[in-house]
């Protein structure tokens, strides 16, 4: 029997042999109040990027708008030497292939980026997607998803079904494939995972799941609780794609709540939030629900940061800190 899940900051709860040794890993990284470089960095981000995505308005033409917007946030990114970038192509999409150093090509991490299914790609993630590759040791399938208002999120899900293929039709055994992604990503992490489930196939060997969007529908209560505190997300437009994308669709479809899919016989799963993030409930609902379904879960909450705070390591300690921690959740999951 495992207790149940109760947030704390930075550390997980422990309730398994497997997750005592990784709280052990884990608590040489002190929890505590976020860092002044962390507190500085929230303030830029709401500035820049909150505040921009409020303004937008709810209308296809909007979503362009803001697109153009971080392609230019795009435009600026920047990897250190020794990273390789190579393009791949999906059929439906691409991908880019991101190695640091001198990765196991023997496994692979499928990362799904986010961005509120309308915008986003591997340009944009590519400094978190080489720390992920140089803290995991493996190389990085970043996959460029298709995009609203053009597409859906269920086209995202057929393009994240088909790089999982690929990389199975590529010689990658299911137990040394790892598959993550934050919000929109971290969403259909979790939609891939059910989507495999149902159609028979062999799951991956683990997944790392970053303040998922894990109901597009916005029920829970820290939509409402945190909309001030939050610092990137405006929590009325998100809520606006959810009510675009959920139309004509019922309202228990996994596809538009993850959350409430039969999540029994996943593979282990790690799951971080903010506390002071409006994807906080879901991110511990999900982790609550997993492990009543009795899914290896570990789960933690920093205390007042960014939402997908490791996309902006560059700029905070607790986010180079994050990549350290993904690093130890894999090996205790021997993934």
């Amino acid at each position: 029997m495992t207790a149940s899940i109760r947030p704390v900051p930075v550390r997980p709860v422990a309730t398994t042999a497997a997750e005592r040794r990784i709280a052990r890993a884990l608590a040489l990284e002190p929890g505590g109040p976020p860092s002044l470089q962390a507190r500085v960095t929230g303030q830029v981000i709401r500035m820049v990027v909150k505040s921009v995505w409020q303004r937008t308005p709810d209308t296809d033409a909007g979503l362009a708008r803001f697109q153009r917007v971080t392609e230019l946030m795009s435009a600026v990114q920047r990897v250190p030497r020794g990273v390789a970038i190579t393009p791949q192509d999906l059929g439906t999409c691409t991908a880019e292939w991101v190695r640091a150093g001198a990765p196991d090509q023997r496994k692979v991490f499928l990362q799904m980026h986010g961005g509120g299914y309308f915008f986003g790609g591997p340009r944009l993630y590519r400094g978190f997607n080489w720390r992920l590759s140089a803290a995991t040791g493996r190389p990085v399938l970043a996959l460029d998803y298709r995009l609203a208002p053009q597409h859906h999120p269920a086209d995202a899900l057929h393009d994240a079904l088909t790089a999982y293929d690929f990389l199975r039709a590529r010689g990658y055994a299911p137990e040394d494939i790892v598959v993550g992604g934050d919000s929109a990503g971290g969403h259909l992490t979790l939609a891939l995972l059910l989507a495999l489930k149902e159609r028979g196939t062999a799951l991956p060997a683990a997944a790392i799941v970053l303040s998922p969007w894990a109901d597009l529908l916005c029920e829970s209560d820290s939509h409402r609780l945190n909309r001030r505190s939050e610092v990137l997300v405006p929590a009325e437009r998100i809520a606006w794609l959810g009510r675009h994308f959920s139309r004509g669709r019922r309202h228990d479809d996994p596809l538009l709540s993850p959350r409430n899919g039969d999540l029994a016989g996943l593979p282990p799963l790690m799951l971080t939030a903010s506390s002071t993030e409006i994807l906080r409930d879901e991110t511990l609902d999900v982790a609550e629900r997993a492990r009543a379904a009795g899914v290896r879960v570990l789960y933690q909450e920093w205390e007042g940061l960014a939402h997908v705070f490791p996309m902006f390591a560059e700029f905070m300690p607790e986010g180079k800190a994050a990549f350290r921690h993904m690093a130890e959740f894999l090996r205790a999951a021997r993934a």
